[in-house]
């Protein structure tokens, strides 16, 4: 059997770095590698020192790889998030939502737009940690079954996250990459996520299981929600310093061309700057893990496309009438890859390779990786949040339930997608 040209070429070296790719990505899917105490981060970590070791570039070339500018927006943006949470913001909010006096159609839709509009400038997952408990506990207390509040909570939370560059870690990297302008992606964003959180919330009101549980009550509650043990108590201040910070970086990232990431840096540096919250208390709210797995991807990622065989399959697949830069190829490979190796590592695989206006394919390789992540309850960190603090609480998420809720909605908003391109 003879091999092409093209893959007899390559050294051993490349063949050696296609292999640490492939147990990366493996450890992508399953969430780690099997019999090893290790996290997708902690996979990510040792690809990078393996593809350094095998390529003998050293640590300097590899530090090369990493895109700085999304590294230290990603930081900024964990640091306000930090603050907003230690002020007691998130969990304040849903408890005033929960005392309003709204029927469960009515309650359903102000969650919806809550975690959607927060998730939009504070992240999904930070959301979905502080508003689940309180979710949970006001649905109990209403005597509603509270899996399709749960659910949208987490659908909404991902959806909303797609709205801002500044949503979710892989808009963050796309509008960084591709040096998107971030008022038009709110622009081209808003429809796709506003129908598709329309969709969410019919589905959850009208679809199957909508009457499942106990009546409605169309009044406040007779007790209100207990705070969280867990959670600091309501700050005004702390909250008011917060908001004005992220007000004032949404107004920098709309209205004027000043990095976003020096921009954001400086924010989190005036957040800092205080007299009540320890720096460290701060910090400890700072996803490290996170950070390292895209550090670790971007070396791994760059060492493999440092072996061409990524744009050779690129341009294998265009030879035969696939092309990225086309729409609906861009849009099912997004999705899919995303519920393989989840959003971050499908994002960093397919950048490179775009075509055609960075813009829209940005704008599209953004939505549908995040839409895509409510599929399945593995596919997005959200849902894994949401299901094991509801957990917490004597009520199981299984990824049958999920399925119920999520996949419908997800394959509606990937519709409106496709239709809308």
């Amino acid at each position: 059997m003879n091999l092409p040209e093209s893959l007899v070429t390559h050294p051993p070296t490349d063949w050696g770095v296609v292999a640490v790719f492939a147990i990366v990505y493996l450890g992508m899917f399953l969430g780690g590698l099997p019999r090893l105490r290790l996290d997708r981060s902690g996979v990510a970590l040792l690809g990078a020192i393996a593809v350094i070791a095998i390529t003998g570039e050293g640590v300097e070339m590899a530090a090369r790889a990493v895109d700085v500018p999304t590294i230290v927006l990603l930081f900024a943006f964990m640091v306000v998030s930090a603050q907003m949470r230690l002020g007691g913001f998130y969990t304040e909010v849903t408890r005033r939502v929960g005392a309003l006096p709204l029927s469960r159609r009515g309650l359903l839709a102000a969650i919806i737009v809550v975690a959607a509009g927060l998730s939009a400038v504070f992240s999904n997952d930070v959301i979905c940690l502080a508003m689940t408990p309180v979710v949970a506990r006001l649905c109990l207390q209403r005597g509603l079954n509270p899996l399709p509040f749960l659910i949208g909570l987490a659908c909404a939370a991902n959806i909303g996250s797609a709205a801002t560059l500044i949503g979710n870690p892989q808009n963050m990297l796309i509008g960084s990459v591709l040096k998107l302008h971030f008022g038009d992606f709110v622009r081209q964003a808003l429809l796709p996520v506003g129908v598709s959180l329309g969709l969410l919330w019919a589905w959850l009101a009208f679809g199957p299981g909508a009457r499942s549980g106990a009546p409605e009550l169309a009044r406040p509650l007779a007790v209100p929600v207990a705070p969280l043990a867990e959670e600091p108590p309501y700050d005004r201040w702390q909250t008011v310093k917060g908001l004005s910070v992220a007000l004032a970086l949404m107004g920098v990232f709309l209205f004027t061309d000043w990095p976003r990431d020096v921009a954001a840096l400086v924010g989190a540096a005036l957040l800092l700057l205080s007299r009540r919250l320890h720096s460290a208390d701060v910090m400890g709210f700072v996803d490290w893990q996170l950070l390292l797995l895209f550090i670790g991807l971007f070396v791994v990622n760059h060492a493999f496309q440092d072996t061409g065989l990524a744009g050779e399959a690129v341009a294998w697949l265009a030879a035969h009438g696939v092309h990225l830069s086309d729409p609906g190829a861009l849009l099912v490979a997004s999705a899919a890859l995303s519920n393989l190796v989840s959003n971050v590592p499908a994002v960093m695989l397919l950048l490179p390779h775009l075509g055609g206006d960075p813009q829209q394919s940005g704008v599209l390789l953004a939505l549908a990786s995040t839409f895509a992540g409510n599929l399945l309850l593995v596919g997005s960190i959200a849902n894994l949040i949401v299901a094991d603090l509801a957990a917490r609480e004597g009520i199981t998420l299984d990824w049958r339930r999920h399925a119920l809720v999520a996949m419908p909605v997800t394959l509606l908003s990937l519709a409106v997608l496709w239709f809308s391109w």
